[in-house]
């Protein structure tokens, strides 16, 4: 039944091969071994000469990759190296490899790491110490995968390989405890489809984990053939746009109605029990309201901003909601004072420590609200912001800028996405009331980086000599308009304008990132930003007629 959803896949695919015979995780990427070894994992399941030579320019890519022939061990040490200890991605690329058949040897599993899945028997509490070799998201994975790999290749260790044989129902159940009610986990279609391959090669492909897993994947295809990476971002877009619309004549031109239903649908999607997945309190939001999200930093500060931007601000049912979500992100707080995505204290893996961008919009939301929230709140929440900001002081580059952790750029050297971090961290610098010599020293560095960044035709990539974008362009002329004017900021501007012929649908580059690095693009992002960007011009333009004696 399903032959016509895995054709249409493999026709997409074929028709998105890059010249080079690799794939990259975007149309507009370049290619990349990961994305390049599932595609061709995926070829595995056509038929025909048409897929075969398909194949023959994919294993050119890896035979290049590799600087030798294809072969399973080589291509696995190739690898796990890529990745280092973290074992998110590369231990499910492995399994997909040997379920499929690509790793070429007599032993194929004898490749694949083992995933200590029994260690997810043990209560949520302890995770933090066992230093898993996955990130705290990818429970589901640790999970099917280290069930898979145990069936096929059992440790010779037979005290542990009793353990794992007795675990393995009792897992099952609890997967099945994890999963969201439509099937998939966390609305990823990656994530969900390497719990579903694991789980049906090791016998449970009739397990209810596996048929609802198959059920999403159903239907969360597009029509092209082809599967997002995840459902959507409903919620974070929403109050990304609310937050660039904040601003005379954007919020303001509104219908009453329409800004009550954002409203409401805010406060109806923030999480009321503590959540299944992370076993996270009450009081967070996810990046979207269907039943796969997770509470997570990113979305809950981004919530709180579109709630006080939406207003009003004494509302008993925003000020509660508001409270929650300071305090939950309280409580999400690091010792070093910084902001993780997901969970407290996992800080060993890099997509589970503090990061710059996540501190920054937390603060921004802590900043906002404080002045509203009780006296007996209020050292909380001030001691929070303290130490946000020493975090952040921290954090900055020796010359000025502050990386991001959910947003790179693929043609900086290491990929990452200075211009991102620098400007999103310059926002919430400039909202401190009174900010300290330290604060005021370390916004100067960051707004020179920035200006130094710029490309010479006046946009800007995500780093020195990467090619311009709108949406960091966009990023860029928002931080440095709550700044004294500078001519990179009017160079900026032309840019922007004359880079926005068709503002309803400019062309997204692919900056955001998934876990392990997985890039995509998002539709919404060059209008938002850009949006945001020019609400922030508008203001500062006023605020310097005022200032210059001007009356309207």
């Amino acid at each position: 039944a399903d032959l016509p959803l895995v054709q249409s896949g493999l026709d997409w695919l074929c028709l998105h091969q890059n010249s080079d015979g690799g794939w990259g995780d975007t149309p507009q990427s370049p290619s990349n071994p990961s994305t390049t070894l599932l595609a061709w994992c995926a070829l595995a399941a056509g038929k025909g000469a048409a897929i075969t030579e398909f194949e023959r320019r994919a294993e050119q890519y890896l035979n290049a990759w590799l600087h030798t022939p294809l072969n399973g061990p080589t291509l696995a040490r190739a690898i796990l190296q890529a990745y280092g200890s973290d074992r998110t991605f590369s231990v499910p690329i492995l399994t997909c490899c040997a379920i499929m058949g690509r790793l070429q040897a007599d032993q194929p599993w004898r490749h694949v790491p083992q995933l200590p899945f029994e260690l997810a028997a043990l209560p949520h509490r302890f995770y933090r110490w066992i230093r898993l070799p996955v990130v705290s998201y990818a429970l589901p994975a640790l999970i099917a995968i280290g069930l898979v790999r145990h069936h096929h290749r059992p440790t010779w260790n037979l005290p542990l390989r009793r353990l794992r044989d007795c675990l393995a129902p009792r897992l099952l159940v609890h997967l099945a405890k994890l999963q969201p009610s439509n099937g998939g986990f966390l609305e990823a279609a990656p994530l969900t489809a390497f719990v579903a391959m694991s789980l049906a090669a090791a016998g449970f492909s009739k397990a209810p984990v596996t048929t609802q897993a198959h059920a999403f994947l159903r239907s969360n295809r597009r029509t092209d053939g082809s599967w997002p990476i995840d459902t959507n971002l409903a919620t974070w877009l929403t109050t990304l746009s609310i937050q660039a619309l904040a601003h005379p004549n954007g919020l303001d031109a509104l219908p009453e109605p329409r800004r009550n239903d954002a409203r409401s649908r805010l406060l109806q999607c923030q999480f009321k029990t503590v959540h299944p997945f992370t076993q996270a309190e009450p009081g967070g939001w996810g990046w979207t309201d269907l039943p796969g999200a997770v509470p997570d930093a990113d979305d809950t500060a981004g919530a709180l901003l579109a709630l006080a931007a939406l207003g009003p601000l004494d509302d008993p049912e925003v000020l509660s909601a508001a409270r929650n979500g300071m305090a939950w992100l309280i409580g999400l707080q690091n010792r070093d004072g910084g902001i993780p995505t997901f969970c407290r204290g996992w800080g060993r893996l890099p997509f589970d420590r503090s990061c710059p961008d996540l501190t920054a919009h937390a603060l921004r939301a802590w900043i906002r609200w404080q002045p509203h929230q009780p006296h007996d709140f209020q050292p909380q929440v001030l001691r929070a912001i303290e130490d946000a900001v020493a975090s952040l002081l921290k954090a900055q580059a020796p010359n000025g800028y502050w990386l991001p952790l959910w947003f790179g750029c693929q043609s900086t050297s290491d990929q990452t996405n200075p211009t991102y971090g620098t400007a999103r961290v310059l926002l919430a610098l400039h909202a401190i009331p009174d900010p300290p010599p330290a604060v005021t020293h370390a916004i100067q560095r960051g707004r020179a980086w920035l200006q130094a960044a710029q490309c010479p035709d006046g946009a800007w990539g995500g780093g020195p000599g990467a090619e311009g974008t709108i949406e960091e362009t966009a990023l860029a002329i928002s931080a440095l308009a709550r700044g004294p004017v500078c001519p990179e900021l009017s160079k900026g501007i032309g840019w922007l304008i004359h880079n926005l012929p068709d503002p309803l649908a400019p062309e997204p580059a692919a900056i955001g990132l998934y876990f392990s690095k997985l890039w995509y693009s998002e539709q919404a992002y060059p209008l938002i930003f850009a949006t945001e960007a020019l609400a922030a011009v508008s203001a500062t333009i006023a605020k310097d007629h005022l200032d210059q004696g001007g009356s309207d």
